[in-house]
């Protein structure tokens, strides 16, 4: 595996930390939603992803290997557990009984959520950067 794989495999890392803080943000401004285009509460969202894999030829042995190269997003998909229904005749968005039906993102899981994207995006960032000094100590080197 050359340098610039781990290059590839850090970027491929930000960017799927990039669409997790934007679907994060979009559930977080969406908490107290009770009617959106489809007509009931806003469902929290999630991103699904998997390791992306490369057929390589190994140097050694000359045989082709399934090696990692990083990850790709398969989709964003609702996450409609946890829903719940307040008494509430007065809201606009109530049902015939008075029952609202509430959007199932939980504030406190976001912000965990959040947190932990903000570390694994800092952690490919420090690991990016890693790659690219060992690049500039290889121009660096001389032969004499």
């Amino acid at each position: 595996m050359s340098i610039f794989n781990s290059l590839h495999i850090n970027a491929s890392g930000l960017s799927l930390e990039r669409l997790k803080l934007d679907t994060i943000s979009t559930n977080i401004a969406n908490v107290n939603t009770t009617r959106t285009e489809d007509g009931g509460p806003y469902i929290k969202k999630e991103v699904q992803f998997e390791e992306k894999f490369k057929q390589v030829r190994s140097s050694f042995t000359g045989n082709l290997e399934k090696k990692s190269f990083g990850v790709n997003t398969t989709e964003i998909v609702e996450n409609n557990t946890g829903m719940t229904m307040e008494y509430n005749p007065t809201h606009p968005d109530a049902d015939e009984d008075g029952y609202l039906q509430l959007s199932n993102v939980n504030m406190a899981d976001e912000m965990i959520d959040m947190i932990t994207t903000q570390r694994t995006y800092d952690a490919n960032v420090t690991a990016m950067n890693a790659s690219k000094e060992m690049l500039k100590k290889a121009l660096e080197i001389r032969t004499n």
